[in-house]
């Protein structure tokens, strides 16, 4: 899942001899939270609106709001944006993307061509919505997890049992984080399950592997095992 299927193509953009009040204003009609900061086609800053809140409450605020106002319109981008943004190409995965926000605790990120060119924004909010289709809860449907043995063919046994129940596999998710060496968590989401035998295929399941959980979205029923 590349970045440039998730990001935002639409970019509002400021100049960076503009006012603060310009870009306080394109904050709020356009309801973002990010302005990349161009310098001709070249991006060399990020002004936010936690920014623009940072110069409301700085030595360049007055009481009044028309003072403010005015004092406002006198200030440039450049004195307040943030320098030497983090970016991210077009053609990066959401999970990188994903890892660059979260180290770098920022928001969101301008996303740039070969050229340097700025092409979209990534959000976390983007991130999440790709979380989503990846993970395939739209669907509904019934999730297991696993503790499976890390060997060929240990994913496609308790896929089977699935199977043979009528059940349709949505998406298959593994992580190694947080499990014992030889092992790995495998997240199986599948719909179309034949829910009048889902004591059957719970024990048959149990009888392969370690089973976490199960949650079936559709009747809202949760079980944990651990």
């Amino acid at each position: 899942m590349l970045v440039e299927n998730w990001m935002s193509k639409t970019v509002v953009t400021v100049g960076q001899n503009e006012s603060l009040l310009d870009a306080m204003r394109l904050l709020e009609q356009k309801a973002v939270s990010m302005l990349p900061v161009l310098e001709g086609e070249e991006v060399v800053g990020i002004v936010t609106d936690r920014d623009v809140k940072r110069a409301l409450f700085s030595d360049v605020a007055r009481p009044d709001i028309p003072e403010l106002l005015f004092s406002m319109s006198r200030v440039k981008v450049r004195e307040f944006m943030s320098r030497n943004p983090i970016t991210v190409p077009f053609d990066f995965t959401v999970e990188e993307t994903a890892e660059i926000l979260l180290h770098n605790k920022i928001s969101g990120a301008p996303v740039l061509d070969h050229d340097g060119k700025i092409v979209g924004i990534i959000t976390q909010t983007d991130i999440f919505r790709a979380l989503i289709s990846m993970t395939g809860v739209g669907k509904r449907g019934i999730q297991f997890a696993f503790q499976l043995e890390d060997r060929p063919g240990s994913i496609r046994e308790v896929c089977d049992v699935i199977r043979k129940y009528g059940g349709r596999m949505v998406s298959i998710l593994s992580t190694y984080e947080g499990i014992q060496d030889g092992y790995r968590k495998v997240y199986i989401r599948s719909c179309d399950i034949n829910k009048a035998k889902l004591s059957d295929i719970k024990a048959e399941l149990k009888a392969r592997a370690k089973v976490f959980y199960m949650v079936d979205h559709g009747d809202n029923r949760r079980e944990i095992y651990e």
